[in-house]
């Protein structure tokens, strides 16, 4: 009796074939050395996000100026990423700061140029009298509108004058003459009166100054320095005009149907 062949069909070839295929694929996957895959037997666009393991590029694997600015998200750089110092002044966009980003009493005196403060930068009412020194508006920094000053003398402060009292007389008795001075500013009270004839001082009234513009005055004195007079001429002042607003002068002559004169300057300082 003959024994029959399997029949070998087109199915049971390409099932052998398959079978041949896989087992021999898996060998060769199995086989494969350490490190034998490298960048030339990946195809492009083999390595795909969901490929990559968490945390698996590091910062050694970024090349410098891998990472620009259209790759960061959105709050991707804290204040913790950014180094001491990284950020200078040529990387702030105009107007990137402003009074909101600004700390309360970050910005000191010594942070601010020479005339950076302009008058329009200040605020009404940002000048107080604790701001302003002593001595800090003078007279030259008063407007034009301002209108004069009224108040009393300061204490230790001179006013200074000039006066010529006389006049012509006909007559053949002795003449005299008035005359009145209003200080610029008004006293507290009234001052002691004292007449200087030409080349004296006292301890009131020290003398000009060095010169006939600068008369000196003690505090609470009014001293009238004589500087020129016709002969026998006599100055005193007037008791009941002397006041804080100012003094009165009476010269008495005694040369008849003569100009008689006397003239010089005065100084009051307030007590």
């Amino acid at each position: 009796m003959k024994s029959r062949l399997p029949q070998l069909s087109y199915s049971n070839v390409i099932a052998t074939i398959a079978l041949f295929i896989a087992l021999g694929g898996a060998a060769v996957a199995a086989g494969l050395p350490r490190n034998s895959v490298g960048s030339n037997q990946l195809k492009r666009g083999a390595v795909t996000a969901a490929k990559l393991k968490k945390a698996a590029v590091t910062s050694g694997k970024l090349a410098p100026k891998a990472v620009i600015a259209g790759k960061l998200g959105p709050n991707a750089v804290l204040p913790g990423n950014i180094g001491n110092g990284a950020i200078t002044s040529a990387k702030i966009g105009g107007g990137a700061v402003i009074a909101s980003s600004i700390k309360n009493n970050v910005i000191t005196t010594n942070k601010l140029n020479s005339k950076a403060v302009t008058t329009d930068k200040l605020a009404a009412g940002a000048v107080t009298e604790p701001i302003i020194a002593n001595g800090a508006v003078t007279p030259a920094k008063l407007s034009k509108e301002f209108g004069p000053i009224v108040s009393t003398l300061k204490s230790g402060q001179t006013l200074r004058g000039t006066f010529d009292v006389g006049g012509s007389s006909k007559s053949t008795e002795p003449a005299s003459f008035r005359a009145a001075e209003t200080f610029q500013f008004p006293l507290l009270a009234a001052p002691t009166a004292n007449v200087i004839a030409t080349g004296t001082t006292t301890p009131a009234c020290a003398g000009l100054g060095g010169g006939s513009t600068t008369p000196q005055a003690a505090a609470g004195q009014l001293c009238v320095y004589i500087t020129g007079a016709t002969s026998e001429a006599e100055l005193s002042i007037d008791t009941g005009a002397n006041n804080r607003l100012g003094f009165g002068l009476l010269a008495k002559f005694k040369k008849a149907e003569a100009d008689n004169f006397v003239q010089g300057v005065w100084a009051v300082t307030a007590p």
